[in-house]
């Protein structure tokens, strides 16, 4: 265990190094340079942590703004608030707590072709992060769907709060509610859907199939396993 906290500090370390260096460097090989000399890490150990260079650092900080959002998020009194509202709590938390240039530098990142697969498992972590804060205990076919909604609501959310001036980032905020009222509204839907007799036949018959999918043990374990 000790071996792994030194090893999760070091990270950190050269990963908090890194980040004066992302304004003008981006996520890069000279970034990570940059951040081996200035956090003293030896570079054979700091190679080892971050063997693709920028690109590890990129997707290590999206990973450790996770965490801290869901650290953040367990301090707070949730008891009070609507589901939709702790939805929305997570997402903002998520946001306030990151660097809106290093972020804005991982996006372009991730939007080139040979990287967007791995930034949609990073949103589709977040989703996965989210959920898994707020409590969510689904391991049908709904821990897909909850993810793959949240991801969607997630991303579109990140793209608006790059790109917003106003005041504190309310216009952000606001955005994030109507997203969530929007999947707020599926749910309703695919919850009248479920009580309908013709979608309760289909369960029965042609489409019990999906009762055999069961949630991931672990998030290498996507995208789950069919129940034998």
């Amino acid at each position: 265990m000790d071996h792994e906290n030194s090893v999760e500090r070091l990270k950190a370390q050269v990963l908090q190094a890194a980040l004066p260096h992302v304004a003008f460097d981006g996520w890069s090989e000279a970034t990570l340079q940059a951040a081996m000399s200035d956090s003293g890490a030896a570079p054979v150990l700091a190679r080892a942590l971050f063997p693709r260079g920028g690109i590890d650092l990129a997707a290590a900080y999206h990973r450790s703004g996770d965490a801290a959002m869901a650290t953040a998020l367990a301090l707070r009194d949730l008891g009070a608030l609507r589901f939709r509202d702790r939805v929305a709590l997570a997402i903002r938390l998520r946001l306030e707590l990151a660097d809106k240039e290093a972020v804005q530098r991982g996006s372009s990142l991730f939007a080139l072709p040979a990287h967007a697969a791995e930034g949609a498992t990073l949103i589709w972590g977040t989703a996965d992060a989210i959920w898994t804060a707020l409590g969510d205990t689904s391991c049908d076919l709904n821990w897909y769907s909850k993810r793959a909604s949240l991801s969607a609501v997630y991303g579109a959310s990140v793209l608006y709060w790059l790109g917003d001036q106003s005041d504190g980032h309310s216009a952000t905020w606001e955005f994030v509610d109507r997203r969530i009222e929007n999947v707020m509204q599926f749910e309703k839907l695919k919850a009248g859907l479920q009580k309908n007799p013709a979608v309760q036949a289909l369960m029965k018959g042609p489409m019990k199939i999906l009762e055999r999918i069961s949630a991931p043990k672990d998030t290498n374990d996507l995208p789950g396993k069919m129940k034998g």
